[in-house]
Order: C-alpha cells, then structure tokens, then sequence
C-alpha cells in the first residue's frame, strides 16, 4: 500500500474498532440488566423469507450471522483480492515476514487452548476460536498512540491479519462445516461458470454479479458450508480492472462502497448481537472452565509467543530482515495487539460450541483474552515508541549517535 492508504486505511479501522467496542460494551451492559429480555427477544425474533413452497426462516441471530457477516466476508474478500493482485501481498519478499508471523500466531494459541483442554476430546472443537486477530480492535488501540506510530509497524499489523483472515477462511471452510448437502453443493457449483463469464467478457456492473451471488448464498446456507464463505467466492469473481478503462477498478469501487457499511453498520451489530454474555448465576466454575481459560491463554499467551518465535526464527535464518524503522519491542507490542480476537473470534466459537453446553460461556475467555492482550500491547507499545519523535522512528536496534 502507499503511505496514504495506509494512513487513510488506518484511521478507518481505527474508527471502526471504537464503534465495535461500544456496542460489544452496549451489549454487555444490556444482557446484565432489567432489559435483558428485550435483549433476548431481540437476537431470537423470528424472521423468515418465503416464495411459493421455498422458505429461510431463521431468528435474527442466524440473519445477521449467516447473512449481514456474509457481506463482511464478501469485503474480506474483496481486499484480499486487492492485496494480492496489486498491494502489499503481491511482493513475495514483503509477505513472508507478517505471513510467517501470522502462521505462528495461529499455530500456537491453538496448541496453548488444547493444552487446557487435552483431557476433555469433546471440547477440542473449540481449539481455532483463539488463532484470529480482530484488526479493526487491534488498530483502534494502536491509534491511541497516535502519530509517533511508525508506517512500517502499521503495514505489519494489517499484513497479519490479513493473513490471519485467510487462516480463518480456510479453517472454516475445513473444519466448521456440517453434514454436507451434495445437491445443494452442486447447485452452487453451477453459478461460478456465470461468474467466470462475467469476469471474462469485462462485465463491470455489480448487479449481475450480485444477483448470482445471491443465489450461491442459498444454495451455500442449504449445502452444510457455512453460508458467508459465499461472499469470499464471490468477491474472488469481480474484476480488479475495467479493461476499457483502466483508471476504473470495481474492486476498489465496491470496497469503498461497503466500508462504512461494514464498519458502522454489520461489525457493530454483529458485536452487539454476540457480546451480550449475562453473567447472572455464573459461579466460580463458569468463569474459570478450561474451555474460556484456554481461549484467554491462547490469546493472550500464545499470540504472543507464536508471532515472536516466528519472526526471531526469520530473522536468525536470514529469509528476511527487520522493517525500516522498527525493533524487537515493537514487534512484541504488536504481537501483543495479535491476542485482540474479537470479531473472527467470536463468529468461529459461534460455530464451534453455538451455545450447546450450560457448562461456559466461550465468549467470557474471548472477551477476558483480547481485554488483557489489548491492555499489555498498548502499554508495551507506549513504552518502545517513546523514541520516537516528531514523525521519524528511531530503531532501537541501532548505535544512536
């Protein structure tokens, strides 16, 4: 990315975090207190779609988890199409620093949360619930140190999660999907020819596209598939270039269209619909399960240790080398900010346990998890970037004259 969508990039997600957290916070407060039926009756109302013998009918926690995060997903989608094609994933050399970071930080959280959990196979499920990072939290805490952040280190905490976004696609795809549906599977296999086509003969208008990716949701939310992976396929199929007019891209175009929606909109009603955890009877052995307790350390701990021991590894092996302007503390303060996995974290502990046990609450180790990871990445942060002065970064690693 150039350094001004970097910044522009960032004081959005930054943004976007701060609303996320409001109405993960408005949740909470709600589920806890005398409105806490209309809370429930909120996230369960019935809402169904129905045409002739055809129906979806679902509770409006389904609708926005199937359906409003398939929009998300679908702007996942959409830049990391971007990235690859003509952004910070398109250098190899760029890539394999956040890339093996992002590796390591979903290897190891998943390894500490199995460790707590290693007597208990029924609750293995549960082991990729810590293994994301939430990038609109995790730049909202970075913002708050304002300009002394340097451009390479917010190149690096996006390049992760962007990777971290990949890792959790393709753990969802594999491993979060129910009895599968072969003829509704099929079905949805006949309208990548169409978008293929599409793609093929320079159609730059989104409404066709739209209309049959649409029909592929469906068909993907009867197959077993979780339903929003649609929206990634999807995004895959618009063009990055208008090959009439090259200054014109519907890629970009649409990802500016979606981004306040997503960020202002989905996001926060997703957090809201997710975050409100009563904490009314919970006792002792609620709050300290193995399952909750495992999620916060793979969070917390490892995050950290993952993204670190991957980067040391690169640096001792040579593949590649520190980022301009960047140090040691640095990389463990965003490491730290890594252990922020709200929103992806949240969606796949939907998946993983979807409230089927009265024994926890997974959400409370997500929540306790990323509160802490945030808290020690802003104060580590705070610390190693008090050299840096008036727009300029000092790299510690270096003899200051």
């Amino acid at each position: 990315m150039a350094i001004r969508r970097i910044k522009a990039f960032f004081e959005f997600e930054a943004a976007g975090g701060i609303v996320l957290a409001l109405a993960a916070i408005a949740a909470m407060i709600i589920a806890n207190s005398p409105l806490s039926t209309w809370y429930e009756g909120f996230i369960h109302a019935p809402v169904a779609i129905q045409i002739g013998d055809f129906a979806i009918a679902k509770d409006a926690h389904h609708w926005i988890n199937d359906g409003l995060m398939a929009i998300f997903f679908f702007l996942v989608g959409l830049e990391l199409k971007r990235e690859v094609l003509i952004g910070e994933l398109s250098n190899v050399k760029q890539i394999i620093l956040p890339a093996g970071a992002a590796i390591g930080g979903m290897i190891m959280p998943a390894a500490v949360y199995l460790l707590f959990n290693y007597s208990e196979p029924e609750f293995w499920k549960g082991w990729a619930i810590p293994a994301a990072t939430d990038i609109a939290f995790a730049l909202g805490i970075l913002s708050l140190l304002g300009s002394r952040v340097p451009n390479s280190l917010k190149v690096f905490l996006v390049s992760i999660a962007i990777f971290d976004d990949i890792g959790a696609i393709l753990i969802i795809a594999l491993f979060y999907t129910s009895e599968l549906s072969l003829e509704s599977l099929a079905f949805a296999g006949l309208c990548l020819p169409f978008l293929y086509l599409l793609n093929r003969r320079n159609v730059t208008s989104i409404t066709p596209y739209l209309l049959i990716g649409v029909i592929m949701w469906i068909a993907v939310l009867k197959s077993g598939i979780h339903a929003t992976l649609a929206g990634v396929v999807l995004a895959l199929f618009i063009p990055m270039f208008d090959r009439t007019d090259p200054e014109h891209s519907p890629v970009e175009e649409l990802e500016h269209d979606l981004h306040n929606t997503v960020a202002f909109g989905i996001l926060p009603l997703f957090a809201f619909a997710n975050s409100g955890i009563s904490l009314k009877g919970a006792g002792f052995a609620e709050l300290f399960h193995s399952v909750p307790l495992g999620i916060a350390a793979g969070l917390f701990i490892g995050k950290q240790l993952g993204v670190m021991a991957m980067c040391w590894l690169i640096f001792k092996l040579g593949i590649s080398t520190m980022p301009k302007g960047m140090n040691y503390k640095q990389i463990y303060g965003a490491a730290l900010l890594c252990g922020v996995g709200f929103t992806m974290s949240l969606f796949i502990g939907g998946l993983a346990f979807a409230g089927d046990t009265a024994l926890f609450d997974e959400r409370l180790g997500i929540i306790m998890g990323s509160i802490v990871s945030g808290i020690a990445g802003y104060l580590m942060l705070k610390v190693s970037l008090k050299d840096h002065v008036s727009g300029t970064s000092v790299d510690l690693t270096r003899p200051q004259p």
